[in-house]
């Protein structure tokens, strides 16, 4: 008996209202988890692995991209097969396209404030000229002298008092002409700054750490309390400080490209935090300067030191002068001078309880909750870029890798004929390309 024919397979049914709304739910879903996998392992994911920070290769693993990942892998199962839900996840690359025109939020970080000229009708003319002449020909040239007597003043000082003097007598004068001089540099500015909540005192198990807008941070906290601190090694001016008047106060120096510093770092961090008989240690755990307008993600390091957190919070009015400092626009000695030209330096200095890690919490978590402290204290909006990114560029192989996701993912789109005659006609040419290539080299 002749059997009967099996019936065809069921045609995939036609997307319905209902299957657009589950894919774009399912889209909205996927990119809200997203972002909240970049808040809890931001550092993980925009600041990979070692050898990606060397070779300069950094990956961050943004919503639509994450929409894209997530829709093939349902594909490699046998999940989505309609088109159209299909078509809505590969539109991940188009939320990343359309995110990074309509709100740059990593440039941003970065920019300083662009005054808006007032000087345009004639009546405000004079007004704004004599502005100018106040600045430029009366204050700048008093506080330029001023800073300068300081500076020798200091340098004097601090001489006669490193070479003649020993023992914890040598340390206490240290600290104070460092003190001393940190106020030269506020008065220097005209600076007018609100200190609000208790001031930091020199205890062991607690490590301070504070929002970074310039080099200038740390100056305006140690007018207060003199800090010791962790920062970048420079070279000029500011190195020869870090070299003398900062390694006296036993500030901690490192290079970044240097491997074998993130050691010395990590341990020279644990022994100054049970010392109570050095300063109290400042960390600004986003490594890096931003605008004041902004918060970057911030390193973990100071939150796995096993003690508390004490977080501070700087809020600059830049209405009398801007304090954002690009080092590689301008040297940090032209920061000054440009601090010096302006009407003031104004501030607010907010010294918030210290923090301990909760039951459960990992140290990324604890900076994240730590970070949202302070851009709520200082009203700055976080964003969740790691700061180290605007020294990098990615790489063509990583561009590369990223196009190769986003063919394959369209591809997935056609149907399966046209799908296995592209594979075939891309593998044709490849063959004749491989042969040509042998004829050549006989």
């Amino acid at each position: 008996m002749a059997r009967a024919p099996p019936p065809p397979p069921p045609e995939a049914p036609a997307a319905s209202n209902n299957d657009v709304a589950a894919a774009a739910a399912s889209a909205a879903s996927a990119a809200s988890a997203a972002a909240a996998a970049s808040t809890s392992t931001a550092a993980d994911e925009f600041f990979p692995a070692e050898s990606a920070r060397l070779s300069g290769e950094v990956e961050r693993v943004t919503p639509g991209l994450e929409i894209e990942r997530k829709a093939s892998q349902r594909a490699a199962v046998g999940g989505d097969t309609a088109i159209l839900p299909r078509l809505l996840d590969a539109s991940g690359v188009l939320q990343d396209a359309a995110s990074a025109i309509i709100d740059d939020t990593f440039n941003k970080c970065f920019t300083q404030t662009n005054e808006d000229s007032w000087n345009w009708n004639f009546y405000l003319f004079p007004v704004w000229s004599a502005g100018m002449f106040l600045r430029y020909f009366v204050l700048f040239p008093i506080r330029f002298v001023g800073i300068v007597m300081a500076t020798l003043l200091f340098a004097i000082s601090f001489i006669f008092v490193h070479n003649l003097l020993r023992g914890k007598m040598r340390i206490r004068w240290e600290r104070g002409l460092v003190h001393l001089y940190a106020m030269a540099h506020v008065v220097s500015w005209t600076s007018v700054i609100k200190y609000h909540g208790p001031k930091p005192t020199k205890r062991s198990g607690h490590v301070y750490v504070c929002n970074h807008t310039s080099m200038i941070d740390y100056i305006v906290l140690s007018q207060v309390t003199p800090f010791s601190a962790i920062a970048q090694q420079n070279y000029g001016i500011v190195g020869l400080l870090q070299n003398t008047a900062m390694e006296a106060i036993q500030c901690i120096a490192f290079n970044r490209a240097e491997t074998k510093d993130r050691e010395m770092v990590q341990r020279r961090l644990r022994e100054h935090v049970q010392d109570p008989d050095r300063l109290p240690l400042l960390i600004f755990p986003e490594g890096t300067c931003v605008n004041n307008e902004y918060c970057v993600l911030f390193k973990r390091g100071a939150f796995d030191l096993g003690c508390k957190v004490c977080p501070i919070a700087i809020k600059y009015n830049k209405v009398f002068s801007d304090p954002f400092w690009h080092s590689r626009r301008q040297t940090f000695p032209q920061h000054l001078i440009t601090l010096m030209q302006s009407w003031a330096v104004v501030a607010d200095v907010w010294y918030m309880e210290p923090q301990e890690m909760q039951p459960g919490e990992t140290g990324i978590e604890f900076s994240e909750r730590v970070r949202l402290m302070i851009c709520k204290q200082a009203g700055l909006k976080p964003v969740p870029w790691d700061g180290m990114l605007k020294y990098y560029r990615p790489s063509p192989r990583m561009c590369e890798k990223r196009r190769a996701e986003i063919a394959s993912s369209l591809v997935q789109l056609l149907p399966p004929k046209i799908n296995l005659n592209l594979n075939a006609g891309a593998g044709a040419a490849d063959g004749g390309a491989g042969g040509v290539g042998g004829g050549g080299g006989g």
